[in-house]
């Protein structure tokens, strides 16, 4: 079976305000969770370490240090 780029987790560079996406795909994962992010619902990462986030809850905790990669 052939996948689309809608089936697959995309490769994004992330900025400090916005992210380029480096291989197409519909969404990433959540640094700390593992859950599917769509591109389009995706708010919080962080450039520094160049991971995604489901939450800023959860974007706040990693940035903390609380919880670890």
């Amino acid at each position: 079976m052939l996948m689309s780029s809608a089936d697959k987790t995309a490769k994004l560079y992330y900025g400090p305000s916005s992210f380029r996406v480096l291989r197409p795909g519909n969404h990433v994962l959540c640094a700390v969770t593992g859950a599917a992010i769509p591109l389009a619902e995706l708010r919080y990462w962080s450039a520094d370490l160049q991971e995604a986030y489901a939450s800023p809850e959860i974007a706040t905790r990693r940035l903390l240090g609380i919880d670890r990669a």
